[in-house]
């Protein structure tokens, strides 16, 4: 898999400003409460962000960008057969 930057660089700076601010906010309250385990969590959640933003690369995008290719060249199947209709055969009328 090649990995390639596949967000902005304002983008970036954002992703590690939020990921820095939720990680600190935290690690501060693990201090404070350190047998729950969703604060360990959303420390996870923020370091992630921070590490999208130093990469440049986000693999929610990045799947959502391989989606987009892979729609626009698999035509309309219906599965049983009927691939040869048209979209107005499928669907019913609508006046509304």
């Amino acid at each position: 898999m090649n990995i390639s930057k596949n967000i902005g660089i304002l983008n970036a700076l954002v992703r590690i400003t939020i990921g820095l601010t939720v990680l600190s906010w935290s690690t501060a309250k693990m201090v404070k409460f350190p047998w729950r385990d969703s604060y360990l969590f959303i420390a996870i959640c923020g370091a992630m962000k921070v590490a999208e933003g130093i990469v440049r690369f986000c693999p929610v995008t990045a799947l959502f960008e391989r989606y987009q290719e892979m729609d626009k060249q698999t035509p309309l199947s219906l599965g049983d057969g009927s691939e040869n209709m048209d979209v107005d055969e499928v669907l019913p009328y609508n006046p509304s």
